[in-house]
């Protein structure tokens, strides 16, 4: 393990360090290696986009291609300025990217806050620029939200898992809870990458608290959604 981490890779980049990146789109598959389905859109009637970003995007895809209701899974680079980046530009950390999922799922299946669930209780969203041993800015805690629905979710979903792991002695959350900007896709040989290299690099990096399923219903939760609400009408 190379404990040595360049100090510059655990810092957002300045404007002047951002890399200039490219017109053009990263070719990707047309269908999913596992699903089948397709990875850019337009994507079926009635389903719906979440995007998250989770640490090492190869074993975060996987967990959410394997959840029922899910309808495509796909890998990008999401939160940064350089458009369309290569991998290796967003690890030299002047990109401003996160390693992300995207997640098209139908949601009669699958409720969008199943899929939160999932997110917290999968990987340590206190570390900030790092999950365990991976360090750098592309691999920070994001919910990259599509519409004032999945904000409010999100923004009530982490109120309740920050008392959860205050409860358990575990420290704050760093999730960034955002609008979804652009995704672009990462190459091809990372879309469905576990798939393809079944015993492929997959760290756990749990806290091994888990969010209640109800946790819309849990005390206090009602209260949360009204006030994230109006923090989102205030902030706009």
């Amino acid at each position: 393990m190379n404990w040595f981490v360049d100090p510059h890779k655990m810092r957002m980049p300045n404007p002047n360090e951002i890399l200039p990146g490219r017109s053009e789109a990263m070719p990707v598959p047309a269908r999913h290696a596992v699903l089948g389905t397709p990875l850019r859109p337009p994507y079926p009637e009635g389903s719906e986009i979440a995007e998250f970003g989770m640490g090492c995007f190869w074993g975060a895809e996987r967990l959410f291609w394997q959840t029922p209701g899910v309808i495509s899974t796909s890998v990008g680079y999401a939160g940064g300025s350089t458009p369309n980046p290569t991998y290796e530009e967003v690890c030299s950390a002047r990109t401003g990217h996160i390693e992300s999922v995207r997640v098209v799922f139908d949601p009669k299946q699958v409720a969008y806050r199943d899929l939160l669930k999932l997110f917290w209780d999968s990987h340590d969203p206190t570390q900030g620029m790092r999950q365990g041993a991976d360090r750098g800015t592309q691999y920070r805690s994001a919910i990259l939200t599509h519409g004032d629905a999945q904000e409010r979710d999100a923004i009530a979903s982490r109120a309740v898992f920050q008392e959860r792991l205050a409860a358990a002695g575990k420290g704050t959350i760093r999730t960034e809870i955002r609008p979804a900007p652009e995704f672009y896709f990462a190459e091809e040989y990372h879309q469905q990458y576990l798939h393809k290299v079944p015993n492929g690099y997959c760290p756990n990096h749990a806290t091994g608290v888990t969010l209640p399923a109800d946790f819309f219903k849990s005390a206090g939760s009602a209260q949360r959604v009204a006030d994230a609400a109006k923090a989102i009408d205030q902030a706009r």
